[in-house]
Order: structure tokens, then C-alpha cells, then sequence
């Protein structure tokens, strides 16, 4: 069987850095919607639902600068827990491969080890508002603060933290892929689009086809 068989009702996340390459990636997967018999669901974080882009806006806004770690961290939550109810558990139990653009992941590295809240205070939220719906797959796209930095047109809130907080940011979403192997792949995504997406495919194969 095709590894692209064992897509359907999986529930694939994108992540890592800013500037790290996501959104051209995500492009590049959707053309094996065209070429197979495969339903992809794309969504992203925080967003995806109309909920979801409100919080977008308050928390990617760059005048809220006095907004606390822990403030972040909830409406990040507060985000996916619309998100999850009202797209992503549906959509996976329709057959669709669910892939998004950032999860929790992402809480971890940059509420977490750039924004120093505990990891064990992350989860237990987390816990909370997933109700058990965790991804499949956990990609993370790696790439140096200075490439990311070139490839950033104009920066948001979060992005304009400076080089010591998204070194850190890049430090979590390794050591995660340490601490948990089996459910996430690391892809070096400093390289040219076609590169990298080659290698996601290489790297898909492998997981979904051992599992």
C-alpha cells in the first residue's frame, strides 16, 4: 500500500520557527490532494475558526505589548479549543488527513522554554483542551535564527521578541524531538523548497509506513 494511503485520518502538524519554510511546505503537500485519492483539511494556529482568527488578531497585534506570558499561553489554548471541537475532530472522523500549522508544540517552545512557564502548567492545560487529540505526527522545519530572520517580511508581536527568545524557541522544538522520537521529525529546512519537501516525503514514508 502507498504510504500516502496511510494519510486518511491522520493528524499531521507543521511546526517549528519563524521564517522556517511552513506555509510553502503546506502548498507543496496539498498537490498529493490532486494526484491521489486523499481529503486534506489545512488549518492553522492560532485560527482557523472565526473564534480562532479573534484571538489571532489580540494576540498578534504589536501594541499589546503589556500582554503577560500567561495571558498568551491561555488564548493560545482558548484558540485550539475551538479549533479542535469545531474543525479538527470532525474533519478526522470524516477520513480527511488534518495537517496544521502549528499546535501545541509551539506552546511549549514559545510560551514554555522561551517564555519560562513550566512545562508540566503547559501540559496540564493542554490536557484540558485537547481531550485526548494529539497529533499523529509532530514535523518540525529547523532553521538558524539568521536565515529565519532574512526571510521575515515585517515582524508581528511575537516575532519581534529578538534573538535570545527565538534561539530559545529553536533550542524547544529540538529537544522535543529528543524527548519524544516516535511522534516527531525534525527536517533541516535552511535548503531550497523542493530539497526539503523531498525529504518530508522521504521522512512520511518511513514513520507512516512502520506504524
Amino acid at each position: 500500500m502507498d504510504w500516502i494511503d496511510h494519510l486518511k485520518s491522520k493528524f499531521i502538524v507543521f511546526d517549528g520557527p519563524d521564517g522556517s519554510g511552513k506555509s510553502t511546505q503546506i502548498e507543496k503537500f496539498l498537490t498529493l490532494q490532486k494526484d491521489h485519492d486523499l481529503d486534506i483539511f489545512v488549518t492553522r494556529e492560532p485560527g482557523g475558526t472565526s473564534i480562532g482568527e479573534d484571538i489571532r488578531n489580540v494576540l498578534l497585534d504589536p501594541t499589546n505589548s503589556e500582554m503577560s506570558t500567561q495571558t498568551e499561553m491561555l488564548l493560545f489554548m482558548a484558540a485550539r479549543a475551538q479549533l479542535i471541537q469545531e474543525k479538527i475532530k470532525p474533519k478526522l472522523s470524516q477520513g480527511y488527513c488534518v495537517l496544521s500549522d502549528r499546535f501545541v508544540s509551539s506552546t511549549i517552545a514559545y510560551q514554555g522554554t522561551a517564555g519560562k512557564m513550566p512545562l508540566l502548567d503547559i501540559m496540564a492545560v493542554s490536557q484540558v483542551v485537547t481531550g485526548g487529540c494529539s497529533p499523529d505526527l509532530t514535523i518540525v522545519f529547523d532553521v538558524d535564527y539568521d536565515t529565519s530572520t532574512r526571510r521575515i517580511d515585517g515582524h508581528d508581536r511575537i516575532e519581534g521578541k529578538g534573538r535570545e527568545y527565538h534561539e530559545r524557541v529553536r533550542s524547544s522544538f529540538l529537544g522535543q524531538a529528543k524527548m519524544w522520537p516516535d511522534s516527531y521529525i525534525v527536517i533541516d529546512a535552511s535548503r531550497d523548497p523542493d530539497t526539503i519537501f523531498k525529504d518530508l516525503c522521504d521522512e512520511l514514508s518511513k514513520s507512516l509506513s512502520s506504524q
